[in-house]
């Protein structure tokens, strides 16, 4: 297919409530949208980097202008299949949530031409896909108790909290009384030191189904030597970049799960390889989550239908987030935390194009 024209559209979002980390808290999002044009077919994606530097080294100020003066003119004008994109960016080191934002688009013109669901296009086979919640961090434990029991009643099947120095174990204590059967995990991005294994061993405790990368987000030597004094297993995130980090990670004994996001990786075809040598390795991976709009939301279904996506992910219902998403029709989840995936053609969800105009906040076309 020819790359005809590429749109950049800026909006800003309010989430429905706070979310908190380690990193701090986020009230509202500036979020950057892709969208591809072919043959008068339009393809999204989604930046899901940060306004700052904080998750990683990307934020939304670089991405536009690294799409607009670099990235765009090497799809504009060319004839290419989705399955090439990754390759034409990879001459621009880093910055793998920006390339996704172009890449996972064109995989999603590609489907709608072929009139093909992305998640087929991309080799998936879920019809159905489990689905988890990700809390932040709450004022006091009787707040974090009340949400966890509104997604518990909503039927999602593993609650992931965030945890940081500070607010972890008697955190996960008191979660674990109230809660005794519940698949519990924790994530800390990153707010932890080898020093502090001793003290993340006080969690063995708590038969968690997994610690998220509590070591420093570029590392994969202090987590291995940390998963051998754990009995809980670790999970990698900011540390698994590319198919080559997987292999290293799992070869080092560094983790024993791992998280794939579609921006961090990439996108769907380096998404694709680190679910294969994972699955190659008996290493059980999920999709994690970055507060994304519907778009992202939707391409992040897509990915959860391939076969080793066996963990519950943190693809949850768009209600959880934004009064009002994006999408049409919005993700919602089962009673039974499940989302059914979608059959229609490309990413199986609509942009709601009134909406979106409505928020944005700049705009660029390029051709």
């Amino acid at each position: 297919m020819k790359i005809e024209r590429i749109l950049l559209r800026e909006i800003r979002m309010e989430l429905l409530h706070p979310f908190e980390t380690s990193f701090g808290v986020t009230h509202d999002k500036r979020i950057l949208l892709t969208e591809v044009i072919s043959e008068g077919v339009s393809g999204w994606g989604e930046v899901t980097c940060k306004a700052l530097p904080l998750y990683n080294e990307e934020f939304i100020d670089a991405a536009w202008f690294l799409i607009r003066d670099a990235l765009a003119a090497r799809l504009l004008g060319q004839n290419l299949r989705a399955a090439e994109v990754a390759g034409r960016l990879e001459f621009i080191r880093g910055h793998r949530m920006t390339r996704a934002a172009l890449e996972t688009a064109v995989w999603d013109v590609e489907a709608r031409q072929a009139m093909k669901p992305l998640w087929e296009h991309i080799g998936g086979s879920r019809k159905e896909i489990d689905c988890g919640v990700s809390i932040g961090i709450q004022k006091d434990v009787p707040t974090l108790l009340e949400k966890i029991q509104t997604e518990v009643d909503a039927g999602y099947q593993r609650i992931k909290l965030k945890i940081k120095p500070g607010w972890d174990v008697d955190v996960v204590a008191a979660v674990r009384e109230r809660f005794p059967t519940i698949v519990l995990s924790v994530d800390a991005n990153s707010a932890y030191r080898l020093t502090d294994a001793e003290h993340l061993r006080k969690l063995d405790q708590f038969e968690l189904l997994m610690i998220e990368q509590p070591l420093a987000h570029d590392d994969l030597l202090d987590h291995a030597q940390l998963a051998r004094r754990l009995e809980t297993t670790l999970c990698l995130d900011e540390s698994i970049r590319s198919a080559r980090h997987a292999e290293q990670a799992i070869e080092c004994g560094a983790c024993g799960i791992i998280n794939i996001k579609l921006g961090r990786v990439g996108g769907f075809s380096e998404a694709i390889l680190v679910h294969n040598i994972a699955r190659t390795h008996g290493v059980p991976v999920w999709c994690g989550g970055m507060l994304e709009t519907g778009v992202g939301r939707a391409l992040n279904i897509a990915m959860s239908t391939l076969e080793n996506f066996a963990l519950p992910g943190d693809v949850s219902a768009s209600k959880r987030y934004w009064a009002r998403d994006i999408i049409q029709p919005e993700v919602e989840v089962t009673p039974y935390g499940t989302i059914r995936v979608p059959h229609r053609s490309g990413s199986g969800f609509a942009v709601d194009r009134d909406y979106v105009e409505s928020l944005t906040v700049r705009r660029e076309e390029l051709a």
